[in-house]
């Protein structure tokens, strides 16, 4: 199995004809001037969270907002990214920066002996999706690389999502999700959107193609000037529907309906996605599209992709609930005595989903009332007598909680608990063990967490038994 965006012949035979075949329109029609601040929400929308990398020039992007990627794969994941790529992801100022007036740039470099630099940044936050019942929206104001013809073979730059449960595995690709909202490769004046799910090779998403379309930028060609790319998950309809655009012009779409329910629940029931903005340089899909290997002798170097802002705005539902729901890693719950992640529980109450500092994810800022289930935990003939869990806390002084064990319903009795206080800091983790009353069997089990104080008091990384 490989992670995101392996591919990629386009869809069909028609849209690669159509891709290679689309004229520049003569037409150039007036843009807003580079650098503006993030536009306001659509009526009826609401900005969650934006950027619009104001900034000092020659500086990176804010690291409270962003992750910048480095190498060419993740530690344990596939190498050039799962997609053959040639690029090494630095985090120099010669390949990622602030302009000074409003933009990021990410510029790919070759440098004397043949070998190309670029960058790639994703967000913090990996809980990007819709309110229950209503609509999220990602949105990017991007200029291509401005740069066509020859000299342009091998450029791939790229806006797109990842659903979060990517994060610490890198092997469960597809199924966790990927929204390509804009795709560019070879100087081609044409955006792709592409929904990536369910299995690889195969599958209801075609993969490792994935379900898109393109078109041509409207107006200006997609290389010489900026145009706004949105991709919007609807949950408001029925059936559910995903949509792309550019310029506010759609262009793609799927719908729950054209899935199986596992396919639509693994890619849509998680914590929710993280955005990504990246340069690569090579690999299969401008390879497919150029009929060689790319980058070449040509290719030139120095060509930047310039963003102007990025946000995620919602609409519809102000109260979803707090509970999400995944599926147990193999559909069949967990083995008791190995690492169980906070993340992957099967249903949450309460917390955020976050990057943990030891590398993928925890749950994070629990407090009185709040609890994590897992189902299916498999204890077998042996008998557990420890719990333990390894967690942090960045409470305030006095405040503190107990984090309990409870078999089969949140109400049962504990089995067993452990408090828990300041540790120095909401990222700084402690391996904490508790004794539990002798457990056997298969069970669900409740995480719950109880204190005497409404503040947030604890965060858990993951969590195990041991005999």
């Amino acid at each position: 199995m490989e992670p995101s965006r392996r591919r990629r012949m386009p869809t069909t035979a028609a849209a690669l004809l159509a891709a290679l075949l689309t004229a520049v329109p003569a037409a150039v029609f007036a843009t807003i001037s580079a650098g503006a601040t993030v536009p306001p929400a659509q009526q009826g929308w609401t900005v969650q969270w934006s950027d619009d990398f104001t900034g000092p020039a020659n500086t990176l992007p804010a690291g409270s907002d962003w992750i910048i990627d480095l190498g060419h794969g993740y530690p344990g994941g596939p190498g050039n990214w799962g997609t053959g790529e040639v690029q090494n992801y630095t985090n120099s100022t010669d390949n990622i920066k602030l302009d000074g007036a409003g933009n990021l740039r990410i510029t790919a470099l070759r440098d004397g002996a043949g070998n190309w630099t670029s960058s790639r940044i994703e967000t913090r936050r990996a809980d990007f999706r819709p309110p229950a019942g209503g609509k999220m929206a990602m949105e990017s104001r991007i200029q291509m690389p401005n740069v066509t013809g020859s000299a342009a073979l091998g450029y791939w730059p790229a806006f797109w999502a990842l659903g979060s449960s990517y994060r610490g595995n890198y092997w469960n690709w597809p199924g966790i999700g990927e929204f390509d909202v804009m795709e560019n490769v070879n100087g081609l004046n044409s955006v792709w959107g592409v929904l990536h799910c369910g299995v690889n090779p195969g599958g209801p998403c075609n993969e490792t193609s994935g379900l898109g379309n393109s078109r041509a930028c409207p107006g200006a060609s997609c290389q010489s000037a900026f145009h706004t790319y949105r991709f919007e998950w609807d949950e408001s309809v029925s059936p559910k529907q995903l949509r792309w655009y550019v310029d506010g012009q759609q262009f793609h779409a799927v719908s729950e309906n054209q899935f199986d329910a596992g396919t639509w629940r693994n890619m849509t029931s998680h914590a929710g996605y993280f955005l990504l903005l990246n340069l690569a340089i090579g690999g299969a899909f401008p390879d497919a599209l150029a009929g060689s290997r790319t980058p070449t002798a040509a290719t030139v170097p120095g060509h930047s992709l310039v963003v102007d802002y990025v946000s995620v705005s919602t609409a519809g539902s102000t109260n979803p609930p707090t509970t999400t729901t995944t599926t147990p890693p193999g559909g069949s719950g967990w083995d008791a005595y190995g690492e169980i992640q906070a993340e992957d529980a099967t249903t949450r109450s309460g917390g955020i989903l976050e990057p943990a500092s030891e590398g993928g994810q925890d749950i994070g800022r629990l407090k009185n009332g709040d609890s994590l289930r897992f189902s299916g935990v498999r204890f077998g003939s042996g008998t557990a007598r420890q719990f333990i869990a390894r967690a942090a806390s960045g409470a305030a002084g006095g405040v503190s909680g107990l984090v309990e064990v409870r078999l089969d319903s949140p109400t049962a009795t504990p089995i067993g608990s452990f408090a828990i206080a300041n540790t120095g800091g909401w990222q700084t983790w402690r391996t904490v063990p508790a004794n539990i009353s002798g457990v056997t069997g298969t069970h669900d089990v409740y995480i719950t967490f109880t204190s005497g104080q409404p503040a947030a008091y604890t965060s858990v990384n993951w969590l195990k038994f041991a005999p």
